[in-house]
């Protein structure tokens, strides 16, 4: 019934310690979300507040600890803070100074690198100060039309994917055409439930006015042989991609569920690159495996046991295989290759700006779908109908 926190605008709240950050996102969301004090530091950890904002649509706040922190656990709570700057769609610098100095700045310079749009909130100034752009000048304690001042500030820098929602595939195939997605029943599939990525892509063809056909792998030849015409698509789980290449004929397009989220989410090309970087990888080259939801690991677990053993297979190699579970991005330097989840968990930005460090720190990326496809010798078919 509620809108996913991966679905949701993300929107980091930064500035120095008591200069109304957390004033600021009580007065918007019009609760008592962050404790606010005349103590410098008040705020400790991220603090997160999830709402409707029309009409922009659902939204997260994510108060976080002021940057000049000089406390015992200061140290740590900024870094906490600029771990933030990685999942943020909008940010909000939030200041009380006429002029802004060089912790300001700096963070102004990191939104660019990270392509984040952002607004200055100029709190507890004079409502006749000069404006400038991307400026906000308000009081969080006095401004009665500050939640409306807001918005129509926000509403100036949203990025564009989330005025405008991405299709999944819908925009790779015609009205009224036929899909058919393969959807494994085993022990990762959720008891009387399917997986995220399945359900949304589900609903992406329905609202697109496809015919969607829905049936497990060992279905799959029946419900093609059933159907009048060959299918527009095919979308497997990655994991029966070895079965269902065999199944399919080869003039009719396939793909997988990860693959169409790593273009959703990711950078495709990117990712495809990353790939091919597999050829180049030595005995005890190190992997960093990261999956954006925690989950307990099953026997036969995607991750740590069915890629790895494609990979050693692949390569002839041994490799060493490292994990990481959640939105802290950790350091990546002396990686050979990371391979990210299908991040249905997590937005896009968080991916992107995960993307945009590994090509500073020149460590290849890629994602689950792609390495199984690429491993199975089958990634030119998965990939061509984005061409």
């Amino acid at each position: 019934m509620k809108a996913l926190k991966s679905l949701r605008l993300q929107i980091g709240i930064f500035g120095r310690v008591n200069v109304g950050k957390s004033s600021f996102v009580n007065k918007i969301t019009s609760q008592s979300v962050s404790i606010v004090s005349d103590v410098a530091g008040t705020t400790t950890d991220v603090v997160e507040k999830s709402m409707e904002l029309l009409p922009i649509g659902a939204v997260t706040f994510l108060d976080t600890a002021g940057l000049d922190d000089k406390s015992e656990l200061g140290e740590k709570r900024i870094e906490k803070t600029k771990k933030i700057l990685n999942r943020c769609d909008v940010a909000v610098l939030v200041t009380d100074k006429n002029e802004l100095e060089e912790l300001e700045n700096d963070l102004i310079k990191e939104f660019n690198n990270l392509k984040i749009p952002y607004i200055v909130v100029l709190n507890k100034q004079d409502n006749n100060l000069l404006k400038k752009e991307n400026y906000l000048v308000t009081s969080t304690y006095t401004d009665k039309n500050i939640i409306d001042k807001f918005k129509k500030e926000l509403i100036k820098i949203l990025p564009d994917d989330f005025i405008n929602t991405p299709k999944i595939a819908g925009d790779l195939v015609n009205k009224k055409s036929v899909i058919v997605l393969v959807v494994p029943v085993d022990k990762e599939a959720p008891k009387g439930r399917l997986i995220l990525p399945q359900v949304q892509t589900i609903r992406d063809l329905l609202d697109s006015e496809c015919i969607t056909v829905v049936v497990k792998e060992t279905e799959l030849k029946d419900a093609l042989d059933s159907l009048k015409n060959p299918p527009a698509l095919v979308v497997t789980d990655s994991q029966a991609f070895k079965i269902v290449s065999e199944i399919v004929p080869e003039h009719v397009p396939m793909t997988s569920f990860s693959i169409l989220f790593a273009r959703l989410k990711g950078d495709l090309n990117e990712f495809i690159n990353g790939a091919k970087q597999i050829e180049k990888l030595n005995d005890n080259s190190k992997i960093l495996v990261l999956e954006s939801c925690t989950h307990h690991a099953i026997d036969d677990d995607i991750a740590r046991v069915k890629i790895p053993n494609l990979l050693r297979k692949k390569t002839g190699k041994e490799l060493n295989f490292e994990y990481f579970t959640g939105h802290d991005f950790p350091e990546i330097s002396g990686y050979d290759l990371i391979i990210h989840c299908g991040g249905c968990m997590t937005n896009r930005k968080e991916i992107i700006s995960r993307i945009i460090i590994a090509k500073e720190k020149q460590v290849p990326i890629t994602n689950y779908g792609i390495v199984i496809s690429y491993c199975l010798g089958i990634l030119p078919r998965a990939t061509k109908i984005f061409s």
